[in-house]
């Protein structure tokens, strides 16, 4: 007989509008910075001082500042409060915005940019939603903000050839800092304040857990892997709006081409993701990802200016992108110790917006000297060294995250308790922290005595 399964805790009302208005402000954001992805290329050249590395710059500068800022500022909010941070993040993203919209050189877009970045507020979002929501349901409440990313990315596509069509680029920089301004809104009339604030380790980074996250070789691999897809994406889209204008597509008619490639690359990857959590071929799935994006970008070497071609490229490009966006935060999630989950993701965004920073960098500048089809050849590249990268991990354990709530327990009890807990059926890794009064678990639910575990729990 099967055991039952456990119930599934609903959200309160106020862990739903924290979930909803946090998953909207990092939405917004993350809308306002895709929005120049597919459009700043093509009009870039009415900036006075424009070059294809300094487009690439301009598309790629937010990367560097959110790299070097978002793991202290998410820290910083643990000391002064979450709402401070964020409403000064969003205020310095309008500040940046507003700079961009009224820059005249790309020198001046490029500062603009510089200034977006520095609104830093990924981690300290993620915190503020981790001190609103209960342990037994913050993944849930988690995956909203994760899914708005994804929103944000495929709107941005679709509705920033028609804003640019209309307003140039000065109109797609006031709609960011709208967008800003809007998130400012969601927060003060949206999401609730924290009833108390402390770490969370599943949800943010954590200083003394730093240096384990960045010695262990499979989280190094798959950073690798972040900064990678990040790096071909941003060279790359310096390089394929001007190919569908090559390809008879005129500006304005751009998300004609991106809606139908978005929608196709997002239902193919779906069975891939089941095939690859459901039945445990993660590595095997993940794989095929990295080399399905590579040959699509030696494909656009190949055909960039055939619009059939091109836009099968682009659906086989995007299923591929999708893929992978899906399985690596999975992945860092079975492979970080328990409890370092958050530091591990903190150090997993900084090396995408790294990727990002010189993915428009080096785009650019292959762009400048040797022309689109290198700018292709380069990203394909990078795949082909991340597929070499990826082939030496070990393939990720089936196991889940889960937080176990504790009583009281002195300091002097902690090892003890640990290994009664990695006594348990199922149990893989435990982590308790006695300030938090939780234990971090790694379980593999196919094994997982529950009843032991839950009576473990209480009998503390």
């Amino acid at each position: 007989m099967n055991p039952a399964k456990p119930a599934v805790i609903p959200l309160t009302p106020d862990e739903r509008r924290a979930s909803l208005g946090l998953a909207g402000i990092y939405g917004l954001r993350m809308l306002g910075l895709f929005l120049i992805l597919p459009v700043f290329v093509l009009h870039a050249d009415g900036y006075t001082g424009a070059t294809p590395l300094l487009i690439g710059l301009a598309i790629g500068a937010y990367g560097l500042t959110q790299a070097i800022l978002q793991i202290p500022f998410g820290m910083l909010s643990d000391r002064i409060g979450r709402k401070p941070v964020i409403y000064g993040g969003l205020a310095v993203f309008v500040l940046g915005s507003v700079m961009a919209a009224l820059a005249t050189s790309i020198e001046g877009v490029i500062l603009g940019r510089v200034i977006q970045g520095a609104g830093a507020v990924s981690a300290a979002v993620t915190a503020l939603a981790a001190d609103l929501t209960r342990d037994e349901v913050r993944t849930r409440a988690m995956a909203g903000v994760g899914a708005s990313i994804g929103i944000a990315f495929g709107l941005a596509f679709i509705i920033a050839p028609v804003i640019a069509r209309f307003w140039g680029l000065a109109g797609i920089f006031w709609v960011t800092a709208l967008l800003a301004f809007a998130g400012i809104l969601v927060l003060w009339l949206v999401v609730p304040n924290p009833k108390r604030r402390s770490v969370h380790r599943d949800a943010e980074p954590v200083a003394s857990q730093l240096m384990v996250v960045l010695r262990d070789s499979q989280l190094l691999r798959l950073n690798f892997g972040i900064f990678s897809l990040h790096l071909m994406m941003t060279g790359m889209f310096l390089v394929i709006p001007p190919s569908l204008v090559k390809a008879g597509v005129i500006n304005a008619d751009h998300w004609e081409v991106y809606l139908p490639v978005l929608l196709l690359g997002l239902l193919a990857m779906v069975p891939f993701v089941i095939i690859a959590e459901g039945r445990g071929r993660i590595k095997q799935v993940f794989m095929g990802g990295i080399a399905t994006v590579g040959l699509a970008a030696l494909g656009f070497s190949v055909w960039a200016t055939e619009l059939i071609p091109l836009m099968i490229l682009l659906a086989v490009f995007f299923t591929g992108v999708n893929l992978l966006e899906a399985l690596l935060p999975s992945m860092i999630s079975k492979i970080a110790r328990a409890g370092a989950k958050g530091t591990a993701m903190g150090v997993y965004s900084t090396s995408q917006f790294i990727g990002a920073f010189l993915g428009g960098m080096t785009g650019g500048l292959v762009n400048q000297y040797l022309g689109a089809p290198a700018v292709f050849v380069f990203a394909a590249l990078c795949a082909l060294a991340w597929l070499l990268v990826a082939a030496t991990m070990a393939a990720p354990q089936r196991v889940t995250n889960q937080l176990l709530p504790l009583g009281p327990i002195g300091a002097d009890g902690i090892l003890d308790l640990e290994r009664r807990l990695l006594a348990v059926p199922g149990v893989r890794d435990a982590v308790v922290v006695l300030e938090e009064g939780v234990a971090y678990l790694k379980v593999d639910s196919r094994e997982l005595d529950s009843a032991r575990l839950a009576a473990l729990s209480a009998a503390t």
